[in-house]
């Protein structure tokens, strides 16, 4: 019986669209417990970054479904104003600033030194809050309030950078996934052969 292969556009879009099911599914279990648990604190925790990151390293600008998804599931769990939806949803985006990061040092390196994978997690996720801030600025709002952006999601920052960690420790989560998938083919050949 011939076994029927999956393309490879295929299986990036399966990739994506399971990234989005992790990250709706864990985005709103976060909001949902943290109103129910801490409703006065000022901080809030996501794991939007860290999901956009493993993302880009995967799949490189197709994080941005990601980073925006994350905004939308952010704003709908809690509550958010038309406004607030916007500020998250187009401020994530700036996240995408991280891949002249995965050029610029490779993402090989990014992923294999363990001080350049925690600082691509920083900075996915600084990117995001300065997005959300410059956002929120267009929108009238005080250098103050964009400043509690970095503030108040501080907790984000060591969450990113645990799962992206992580992730990298983990065969073929944290890498692109042509590489991978053509490692993985070699190395099945290399089987095959008796090698």
């Amino acid at each position: 019986m011939k076994q029927r292969q999956m393309s490879f556009q295929q299986y990036r879009n399966l990739d994506l669209f399971l990234f989005c099911i992790m990250l709706a599914v864990s985005e709103t279990l976060i909001v949902v417990a943290g109103r129910k648990w801490f409703p006065g604190q000022l901080y809030t925790a996501s794991v939007t970054a860290a999901v956009t990151a493993i993302v880009m390293m995967r799949w490189n600008g197709w994080a941005g479904i990601h980073a925006m998804a994350g905004g939308l599931i952010f704003c709908l769990a809690g509550g958010g104003t038309g406004r607030q939806f916007l500020i998250y949803m187009i401020g994530n985006e700036a996240a995408l600033g991280a891949l002249l990061l995965l050029r610029l040092c490779g993402k090989n390196r990014i992923r294999e030194e363990k001080l350049m994978t925690l600082l691509f997690a920083l900075s996915v996720q600084l990117l995001m809050q300065l997005g959300r801030g410059a956002v929120a600025l267009v929108f009238g709002a005080s250098v103050k309030t964009c400043w509690n952006f970095f503030t108040t999601d501080a907790l984000s920052d060591v969450f990113t950078m645990v799962i992206v960690w992580i992730a990298s420790r983990l065969d073929g989560v944290f890498e692109d996934q042509k590489s991978y998938l053509l490692r993985v083919h070699e190395q099945m050949e290399r089987e095959k052969g008796g090698f």
